[in-house]
């Protein structure tokens, strides 16, 4: 039986603990900001839709909650609540309180659920606002606020609606978030394969009813964008197979909650519940005696006792190298090593040409182009994935109190981490480098130039990961939720990109010099010397990063 009241004191709880948190006031910004770059550089700008147009706005909601990185977020909000009380040790005084499972539960779920639509709902409602603000180049019609609601609720909410319970039940049951956050990681995959081999077969009314996220509804052909007049006339209704759709998607979630209703217990899953042997050392009646009049008379409290000197003995960067290596035998124990080392020298391949096509350029500088922009984006994303994992893995061994108690200083902490996961990306690259070489000569594009690798390797990639290592470790520091970090640097990397493949890609925003150089262009000492200067820019970013850590590094040091 559930409680109105006990439900609603762990709403309210929850919501309280939300509004201490972060990230969900980070999450609102983000969306925020999301929708200005959709207002004023999106497609409708770019063909002349209207901004508030029926079919932009479900357009825009789709894209949300799909392409954003959205059901990370979701993973990010709805796999910690009732982890942490486990975590945390308060379950048992919780569940001492007159709360049943199900208020607990429902609680829980619906207080994390509803700060995540408060958090998607700034999306929405900073694109109602800016019809207000309209600019020269982009078409709006007279303000509308209805459809923004009715679209936001029917696609984004009750799609996300979905994913929710599907990642809170798979953290509650298994008392971890991490497979929460797998789920989440997993669904993309999952659902580009369900579309292709299940949704594609079917029937267009079919794909409309079984389609969770909704995508294959609202479709119009590419070549129909430019015309902008029949775009701006289409006015979204939903028909009897979309409102199946979500109905369906209801009774799912019904039947999911109704799964983690049932199997949920207050106990731990995984704890022991083999035999216990009790050993009794000492016999009863062994007693201890101490005569309070002589426990002190063998102790001469005058004499003089001479206390040894203690010195460091490693010190400056005696201490920075030992405690790199000992983070880069930490790294070197993660699991997850042993698919990247096989999965660069694939990305390195994959992106490698067959055949020089270029005129002027060297075979070399055509193959160390090529493989450095197949490695650019790999790289870095390993580097936010290792950084994150460097930055928490001693607090979640619960050791950072022991470590932090050490007599180092904070740069030497911080520094350790970012010099071993970026001595790892370099040792990834070098192999990777090495594989892009041994492809060109089995292609028969010889010579070889090693001078080549190395200048674009160096000037191009290397200062890159130089930058994303330092921004990562900031982020962490700032933020201080590995998740958090992962999710906000996901959905800032594809805001990036979007804006990068649009033509927006400027070197002041642009540190990686992503779609800013060309081959030809190191064949050329004035450009060159331009590219070295903009990697000067580069590195300065990467020292602020730094510096910003260490001022906001929570550990204080003398």
């Amino acid at each position: 039986m559930m409680s109105r009241t006990a439900f609603a004191a762990v709403f309210q709880n929850e919501l309280i603990l939300n509004s201490k948190r972060i990230a969900p006031y980070a999450l609102i910004f983000l969306f925020a900001a999301n929708a200005v770059l959709w207002w004023g550089w999106s497609a409708a700008a770019t063909f002349g839709w209207a901004i508030n147009s029926d079919f932009n706005i479900v357009r825009n909601f789709q894209g949300f909650s799909f392409i954003l990185g959205l059901p990370l977020f979701n993973a990010l909000l709805m796999g910690d609540p009732v982890v942490r009380d486990f975590n945390t040790g308060i379950d048992s005084l919780i569940f001492s309180k007159p709360v049943s499972r199900g208020s607990y539960l429902l609680g829980k779920f619906c207080a994390n659920f509803f700060v995540l639509v408060c958090c998607m709902a700034a999306f929405m409602l900073t694109g109602l606002l800016l019809q207000l603000f309209p600019l020269p180049r982009i078409i709006v019609f007279p303000v509308r606020v209805f459809p923004y609601f009715k679209h936001f609720f029917l696609i984004p909410v009750i799609s996300h609606l979905l994913l929710a319970v599907v990642f809170f039940t798979l953290a509650t049951l298994k008392r971890n978030a991490k497979f929460a956050y797998a789920a989440a990681v997993a669904f993309y995959p999952l659902y580009f394969a369900y579309q292709l081999l299940v949704l594609r077969n079917l029937p267009p009314d079919w794909r409309v009813v079984l389609d969770p996220m909704m995508l294959s509804a609202f479709h119009v052909p590419r070549d129909r964008w430019v015309d902008a007049d029949s775009i701006n006339q289409i006015v979204i209704s939903y028909s009897s197979g979309m409102i199946a759709n979500r109905a369906l998607i209801l009774i799912l979630v019904a039947l999911i909650f109704m799964v983690l209703y049932f199997r949920f217990t207050i106990t731990e899953t995984e704890r022991s519940r083999g035999e216990y042997l009790a050993l009794n050392l000492a016999a009863s009646e062994e007693t201890v005696h101490v005569d309070p009049e002589e426990r002190f008379q063998h102790v001469d409290v005058r004499a003089n006792v001479s206390v040894p000197a203690v010195a460091l003995v490693n010190k400056g960067a005696r201490q920075l190298i030992a405690a790199t290596s000992v983070e880069l035998i930490l790294l070197r124990h993660e699991r997850s090593l042993i698919l990247l080392l096989p999965l660069s020298i694939l990305v390195s391949f994959l992106s490698l040409p067959f055949s020089a096509g270029v005129t002027g350029v060297s075979h070399s500088a055509i193959f160390a182009g090529s493989s450095a922009r197949g490695l650019s984006l790999f790289l870095l994303g390993m580097i936010v994935f290792y950084v994150g994992e460097a930055m928490h893995r001693d607090r979640e061994a619960r050791i950072e109190p022991l470590l932090w108690s050490a007599p180092a200083r904070n740069n030497v902490l911080l520094l350790s981490k970012f010099l071993a996961v970026l001595l790892l990306s370099l040792l990834l690259l070098i192999v990777a480098g090495l594989a892009a070489m041994l492809t060109q000569f089995l292609r028969g594009q010889t010579p070889i130039d090693v001078a080549s690798y190395l200048l674009i390797y160096t000037l191009i990639l290397v200062p890159s990961l130089i930058f994303m290592a330092a921004a990562s470790l900031a982020l962490n520091v700032l933020l201080r939720d590995k998740y958090l970090c992962y999710a906000v640097t996901i959905a800032m990397g594809s805001a990036l990109i979007y804006l990068y493949s649009q033509g927006f890609n400027h070197w002041f925003y642009n540190p990686v010099l992503y779609g800013l150089w060309t081959e030809s262009d190191f064949a050329s000492r004035e450009r060159v010397s331009y590219l070295m200067w903009l990697r000067v820019y580069c590195m300065a970013l990467a020292a602020v990063g730094l510096v910003a850590a260490h001022a906001f590094f929570p550990r204080r040091s003398s």
